[in-house]
């Protein structure tokens, strides 16, 4: 059987797929490129589900409260209400006091007023630490991924060095070490503890935050735009910045509301072990360790519930959130 020319063997090959998709012979060579324009345009993005707006609405309706704690209808954090001691939360009796739906704590201060400007302390502690993680990690996750050679080395075994010291152990060593030092200069105890805890906490989150960005820079700073970029001669400081980074930060931004679910736990086992901001300014960690003396013996149990139930629903939106963003923008582990 003599062999047929290749030009006639693809010919048939179209002739066939055309065949079996019921289109016209001359539009088989463009059934491929039809489905290439399909499957770029069909994409769709991942929209936010319900799950994660009601992380959104959690954290919004808790910045609201944050932002707004002193126009609430409730005493001060620190002020005592005569009788509202030992109360409990939604109390209905002759003998309980309205306008106080979360009760009073040990000495009768205000539950929700302790609870709304203990969430500005641990937030803002939080907060801080994950901006201070994500500013020095990242710029070194960033330097690493892209110079690569020795100074990644570098970059990675002072990580690695952070990574191998129990991040509990290592934010409290710093805390106890520096919240005096601190404290002699800005005069506040309660400032100086915001300040102490931030630094020791964003210490903490550096290693994470810098492994994650070095390992997406290390994807692309490979890409096809960067090798163009550099080609046109454009400095090493603007492919970094401008090219590279945007493309990092969906991952930094997903990992960095990780970290803050975690450092708010942070925050509160350090006061748990005596570490946190001094009482009488609240935070949800000291609020847990006032109260758990009475845990145990059943007369106010409520005080560390509502403390704990805070953080709970705090971290579970946060962690959800972070999920989300993850999804939507496609960070993947694998990538990482």
């Amino acid at each position: 059987m003599p062999e047929q020319p290749a030009d006639t063997l693809r010919e048939k090959a179209i002739a066939d797929e055309a065949a079996a998709t019921d289109l016209p012979v001359d539009a088989g060579i463009e059934v491929p490129i039809a489905a290439v324009e399909a499957g770029t345009e069909g994409v769709v993005k991942k929209r936010l589900g319900f799950g994660a707006w009601l992380a959104i609405g959690w954290l919004g309706l808790l910045l609201l409260l944050m932002v707004f704690a002193p126009l609430l209808p409730t005493p001060g954090p620190r002020e005592r209400v005569s009788g509202l001691a030992f109360q409990q939360p939604l109390c209905n009796a002759s003998d309980c006091i309205s306008g106080h739906p979360l009760g009073g704590d040990t000495i009768g201060r205000d539950m929700t007023a302790r609870l709304v400007y203990g969430a500005r302390n641990s937030l803002f502690i939080g907060t801080g630490a994950v901006i201070v993680g994500f500013l020095i990690g990242g710029f070194l996750g960033l330097v690493a991924g892209y110079y690569r050679g020795r100074l990644e080395s570098f970059i990675v075994g002072f990580l690695d060095v952070l990574l191998s010291v129990p991040a509990l152990i290592l934010a409290l060593s710093l805390t106890i070490f520096l919240q005096e030092r601190v404290q002699d200069i800005v005069g506040s105890s309660e400032m100086a503890g915001r300040l102490t805890l931030t630094f020791a906490l964003g210490i903490v989150a550096i290693p994470s935050i810098g492994r994650i960005t070095r390992a997406n820079t290390l994807v692309w700073a490979q890409r096809e735009f960067v090798t163009a970029a550099r080609a046109q001669g454009a400095k090493d400081s603007r492919i970094m910045f401008r090219e590279v980074l945007p493309n990092v930060v969906p991952a930094m931004a997903a990992i960095a509301l990780l970290a803050l679910a975690v450092l708010i736990i942070a925050e509160a086992a350090l006061s748990i072990l005596g570490a946190g901001i001094t009482p009488p300014a609240p935070t949800w960690g000291n609020i847990i360790v006032e109260g758990f003396d009475y845990l145990t013996n059943g007369r106010a149990p409520h005080i560390v519930f509502e403390a704990s139930g805070a953080i709970f629903l705090t971290v579970l939106a946060i962690n959800y959130l972070g999920d989300a963003i993850r999804e939507r923008f496609d960070v993947r582990e694998a990538r990482l």
